[in-house]
């Protein structure tokens, strides 16, 4: 009995020392930002996320073109991609919910998570570039190939084994009895998905497309790839960028002066606090929102 009290002493003792040192860490790790920043965050203040220039030759820093760059490419790839991960999510849950096919299929979901996003920008470089640059030509703007809509179109592809394999659990944990019912009152398929499957796991797949966004908010070598690495602010969704992961890989390597050093720290620190911020209020989202 005593050994038994002691082993769950021990198992309580593990469980909360992992979860305080979660807590030190991301601490940590905020509080390292802010060290190691505090220069530029002196010297711009909240000038440096409304600056719209960045010139580190003439000492100008501002960091909104990456943030409107992060942004915009990290919800153009959720946009582009939850549909797709929806209907994937749909069709191995509700149709091939077994199978040789079902195994196909879902092996590829999960095989597509684990290719280096290294050869995701290989791929959008030689294969998806050229397909934008004839578009553009096509449409009559300049064609550039890379830029803010090639990089949105390699994160959709890149994030869409998150929401769909999230949200093909969620799908696959709708009681049997709700959606037998619905069959038995006279509805097909088509509503028995829209009408009980879909509400029912909302908040699930809303889970799945937050995680999703979280990963295309800090991708940065798929992006470096293809995005352009323009300093300027994006005019359309065509035109080369750059985001805060970008900015960091390509150029914390040629920072000398301790200015461009902080600043570009600072970047981090802004990128921490967008994705930490978009998370909670995607969990406030997901309280106010779940029906069942």
């Amino acid at each position: 009995m005593n050994f038994k009290i002691n082993r769950d002493k021990l198992f309580r003792a593990i469980l909360y020392g992992s979860a305080f040192f979660l807590i030190v860490l991301i601490f940590g790790f905020f509080i390292t930002f802010i060290l190691e920043s505090s220069e530029s965050l002196t010297k711009f203040g909240f000038g440096f996320i409304t600056g719209k220039q960045w010139d580190p030759v003439d000492g100008h820093f501002g960091a909104l073109p990456f943030l409107s760059g992060t942004l915009i490419t990290s919800f153009l790839g959720l946009i582009i991609s939850f549909p797709i991960s929806l209907m994937i999510a749909v069709f191995l849950s509700e149709y091939f919910y077994k199978g040789f096919f079902h195994n196909v299929i879902k092996t590829a979901v999960e095989l597509l998570a684990g290719i280096p996003s290294i050869v995701f920008g290989f791929w959008g470089l030689f294969a998806l570039v050229p397909l934008i640059r004839e578009f553009q030509l096509s449409i009559g703007i300049e064609p550039y190939g890379v830029g803010i809509f090639t990089s949105a179109i390699v994160l959709s592809i890149m994030i869409i084994p998150y929401t769909a394999s999230i949200s093909r659990e969620v799908i696959s944990m709708v009681p049997t009895d709700v959606k037998e019912a619905a069959y038995s009152l006279g509805a097909t398929k088509f509503e028995v998905i829209r009408k009980i499957i879909l509400p029912y796991s909302g908040s699930g797949i809303f889970a799945g497309a937050l995680l999703a966004l979280g990963r295309a908010l800090g991708e940065t070598m798929a992006v470096t790839m293809i995005i352009g690495n323009s300093n300027s602010m994006p005019t359309s969704i065509f035109s080369p960028g750059n985001t805060m992961a970008s900015v960091i890989a390509n150029e914390f390597t040629e920072a000398t002066d301790s200015t461009y050093v902080s600043a570009l720290i600072e970047i981090g620190l802004l990128l921490f606090l967008v994705t930490a911020l978009i998370n909670l209020v995607g969990k406030y989202i997901i309280k106010k929102t779940v029906q069942f």
